[in-house]
């Protein structure tokens, strides 16, 4: 437990709603994914994404039920029931089939949150393409080294963003077409592409899916590495399971809920928890196309009266820089669970939420290559902050030491590792076998982070397995000297990364950013010293601490420290394309 943050205690029984969790280690004794399975519906053996978050609700009792409340960038408000879902998609897969698109096809997306991206998107699972989401802020050459080691097909883009498809376009002999939804914007579009409307509008509503089964593709997420290209972590179409089951036990969606994910869906939670989690729970989905604003995001909350919450701690802390009055000057009492993801949050960020929302924010914990949530804090369960909880009921998470035997001593630091089999694992690195199974070994998947589990099986991060810091004999976990850091009044945020040293090996330096109403000071350095030394002792305590303007993250609000370590050094920066550009 890290020093000063005790246990949040939770009394159950005053929770507003009943938890679909209540005694996880009774769940995980009893689990069976196959009683998971039974909870969903699989027609003729039918296993497809699209048919269970859309068809299977639009032909029963949710059909009138709504499943999107979209809201634009200027505020207006448009809402889609699960008929009417069906009947879009549908629509997408008729005019994708007659345009040529067919299964196993790549099919990649590059668009802003609005309603035809999340149609397109079902209507090509049902096609049994495979859909590639991209990051609506990528430059042109992260696309084509994406859209070219998959070999796309089909880009399906808006006219904002078409002009670095075009850019590109010569160097990508694998696309045969460029779908451009133009008619939101009021735009033409050019001969040589294709009009979204122009061949959705006139297609048919009835659609029959194509017979996908567990194992066809359905969803490919490049996610980056510390060195050389991109990765297309490839999943399959029963991934649908993990997520519609940590939907209802990690998220605890119940039928009346309104849900907000923040997460754009071109990275893997605004996928599997923007769209697949939420939609195969039958549950509604706020869809917000503008971008972030803390005032912008409390009158969300208030104005669609959201009940569950999913964001990144990236977003916790520019809503702490804040304040606390904003958020108590809305009617947030909607609310009754707030989760984060993306990097472990500091225990500053989950007290906080006590302070601004009377709720705790829940950490969990999981990867682009896991597809779904693999530990949690519940929220039946106490939440120690700083720890990503505990493992989901259908998984095995432990930490290892280096010859693959489980450490059993609490808090020893070792590999943190996934036992292989749960539904959403990733089945590929798209072709790139050889470092796909470089990652598993042991009977392991090996995750890269390093952790510690404590005597109650709550897991706590340590850091990348090449973050992890080693001075003078002592491993620091950056994550520990940066939740440090930020509980002083002055700091915004923190970047910790290893120099280094001819005598330590490594020493600790730091990178922080300034709320608003602090400077950068010889006295201001020397108090952050000073904080620094007392909470965690000169042996931790960073040697070097650096203001600057901006900390390097991607736009899934991962701190960059590799990039942080490489500007410091003078290195080759790697691989930048999920770069936030501030």
């Amino acid at each position: 437990m890290i020093e000063g943050y005790p246990e949040i205690g939770k009394d159950v029984s005053a929770l507003r709603v009943t938890p679909n969790l209540v005694d996880w280690a009774g769940q995980r004794q009893t689990w069976s994914w196959d009683d998971a399975w039974a909870e969903l519906d699989m027609p003729g053996g039918l296993i497809n994404k699209a048919y269970e978050c859309v068809d299977r609700h639009a032909n029963g009792a949710r059909a009138n039920k709504d499943a999107i409340i979209w809201q634009s960038a200027d505020g207006n408000i448009e809402r889609y029931t699960y008929a009417q879902l069906k009947t879009q998609s549908n629509k997408v897969a008729n005019a994708f089939r007659a345009m040529g698109v067919k299964k196993g096809d790549r099919v990649f997306f590059l668009s802003d949150r609005i309603p035809e991206l999340y149609f397109a998107i079902f209507g090509c699972l049902k096609l049994g393409a495979i859909v590639a989401p991209l990051f609506s802020a990528f430059g042109p050459e992260p696309i084509r080294e994406r859209v070219a080691r998959a070999e796309g097909s089909v880009i399906v883009t808006t006219p904002k963003l078409l002009s670095k498809v075009n850019e590109i376009r010569a160097q990508l002999p694998s696309v045969q077409r460029v779908v451009v939804i133009a008619h939101r914007e009021g735009k033409d579009v050019a001969s040589e592409d294709v009009a979204y409307s122009s061949i959705v509008d006139p297609a048919s509503e009835a659609f029959e899916i194509e017979q996908t089964r567990a194992e066809d593709w359905s969803i490919m997420h490049f996610t980056s590495g510390t060195t050389g290209l991109p990765k297309g972590a490839a999943h399959v179409h029963n991934a649908i399971v993990s997520h519609y089951a940590t939907g209802k036990y990690v998220l605890d969606f119940h039928e009346d809920d309104i849900y907000w994910c923040t997460a754009d869906p071109g990275w893997v939670t605004g996928t599997s928890y923007g769209i697949f989690a939420p939609f195969s729970n039958g549950v509604t989905s706020v869809i917000d196309e503008g971008g972030f604003g803390a005032r912008r995001w409390y009158e969300t909350i208030q104005r669609h009266k959201v009940t569950i919450w999913y964001t990144a701690p990236t977003a916790i802390r520019l809503l702490m820089k804040a304040g606390v009055e904003l958020p108590r000057s809305h009617d947030l009492t909607s609310l009754r669970y707030v989760m984060s993801v993306g990097e472990p949050l500091n225990p500053e960020g989950v007290v906080w939420g006590q302070e601004a929302f009377d709720l705790p924010i829940h950490d969990n914990w999981w990867q682009t290559e896991t597809g779904a949530i693999m530990c949690a804090n519940y929220i039946s369960m106490p939440i120690r902050p700083g720890s990503m909880g505990r493992p989901f009921p259908g998984v095995t998470v432990t930490v290892i030491n280096e010859d693959g035997t489980e450490i059993t001593e609490p808090m020893v630091e070792g590999q943190l590792v996934v036992k292989p089999g749960w539904p959403s694992m990733f089945r590929t690195y798209w072709n790139d076998q050889e470092r796909y199974d470089s990652r598993f070994k042991n009977g392991w998947y090996y995750t890269g982070d390093k952790a510690k589990k404590d005597e109650d099986g709550y897991i706590w991060f340590v850091g990348r397995d090449d973050d992890v810091i080693n001075t003078a004999g002592h491993l620091v976990s950056p994550f520990e000297v940066e939740s440090v850091l930020i509980e002083h009044e002055a700091v915004a945020e923190a970047g910790v990364i290893g120099k280094p040293d001819e005598v330590a090996m490594e020493v600790v330096k730091a990178f922080v950013t300034l709320n608003d109403g602090f400077e950068r000071t010889d006295a201001l350095l020397r108090d952050l010293n000073r904080h620094a030394r007392a909470r965690l002792g000169p042996a931790v305590a960073p040697r070097e601490i650096e203001i600057i303007d901006i900390l390097p993250k991607t736009r899934s609000g991962k701190i960059m420290r590799r990039l942080l370590k490489a500007r410091e050094l003078g290195l080759p920066e790697g691989d930048t394309s999920t770069l936030e550009e501030d």
